[in-house]
């Protein structure tokens, strides 16, 4: 069952680090008064996979941390919430560089 999941995180490591950095992207914009509401969009749903995918690959921290960044990219978020938004990217690549 270790060696399946393995694979598979090898599999989907690529999309993980996109979600990872749209996230990372959506903080950006934010910080900067310029997010669209379709890099939003983008932005929760990215958080919305992996908050879903994390989980299955024994990363429960990047879970929580993930439905917190669905949760500020589904509200009216301003840029008082960036750097929430850009610290939870943070930690989520942590996380997902730092799973063996």
């Amino acid at each position: 069952m270790t060696e399946a999941l393995d694979r598979l995180w090898k599999q989907y490591l690529p999309q993980i680090e996109e979600r990872v950095a749209a996230l990372e992207s959506a903080a950006a914009m934010l910080s900067a008064g310029r997010l669209s509401h379709d890099q939003r969009e983008a932005a929760h749903a990215a958080a919305h996979k992996l908050a879903g995918v994390l989980g299955t690959f024994g990363l429960t921290k990047g879970t929580v941390l993930a439905r917190e960044a669905e949760l500020l990219c589904s509200g009216e978020a301003d840029a008082d919430t960036a750097p929430q938004l850009s610290e939870i990217a943070k930690r989520l690549k942590e996380l997902v560089a730092g799973r063996p």
